[in-house]
């Protein structure tokens, strides 16, 4: 049986290993051409890595920031979904759910999600996402002001860590045939589409495909 604190511990958990990778955006964002206080506002408006990362590769390769801006909010679409899922297990009133809207992220998601009460997912949800808020943040800064002298993140393989963790917690979701199905159609459109469409938006559809063929599915389960 799930606790409360067994909860609280798991997202306390997911919260400092994800937060602390915000070093890595922190360091590789004054080498892309930003400053400390520009990589530190970016951490604390968007709040998304991959819309972070996306963002200062583009102006790293010297491409326009308007450009970087426009991939960043494609990736960061998939929030979208991640809202429309949370809505009927947090269960929040209208000005609750505008006050939460920044903590909807991968991790704070999948750690609702797991759980089986509306308590529950609300501990998952608000642990996950304060504790990897501050502790992003603070890593930004941290990194930031670090700058070259830990030299290129990339060379430790810190850039695989966040996908890594993400896989880690959506993996225990993947117990039927129907959702492992989903999950490789999905990843499967999203990897056929990235030769041939903009940065982002293989993600959106491929989000798009899980979720109409997890509510045509869930629709015949019930029917």
């Amino acid at each position: 049986m799930t606790t409360d604190r067994s909860v609280v511990v798991d997202s306390l958990g997911v919260g400092v290993a994800t937060g602390a990778y915000g070093v890595s955006f922190g360091a590789l964002a004054t080498t892309s051409g930003l400053d400390v206080w520009q990589a530190c506002a970016l951490s604390l408006a968007v709040f998304t890595g991959a819309s972070q990362f996306a963002f200062i590769g583009v102006v790293a390769t010297g491409g326009n920031p308007i450009t970087g801006a426009f991939t960043a909010i494609l990736l960061g679409s998939r929030l979208l979904f991640y809202g429309l899922s949370l809505a009927p297990l947090l269960r929040l009133g209208r000005g609750a759910r505008i006050a939460s809207a920044h903590l909807v992220i991968d991790e704070s998601t999948a750690m609702a999600t797991l759980r089986p009460t509306t308590r529950q997912a609300r501990l998952g949800f608000y642990w996950t996402g304060v504790s990897i808020f501050l502790l992003w943040n603070l890593a930004t800064l941290a990194g930031a002001v670090a700058g070259t002298a830990i030299g290129d993140p990339r060379d430790y393989g810190l850039d695989a860590a966040v996908g890594a963790a993400f896989l880690g917690l959506l993996w225990p979701r993947l117990d039927s045939w129907a959702t492992r199905a989903v999950a490789v159609l999905a990843a499967a459109v999203a990897l056929g589409l990235v030769p041939f469409t903009a940065a982002g938006v293989p993600i959106m559809v491929g989000g798009a495909v899980a979720v109409l063929l997890g509510l045509r599915w869930a629709r015949e389960v019930t029917e």
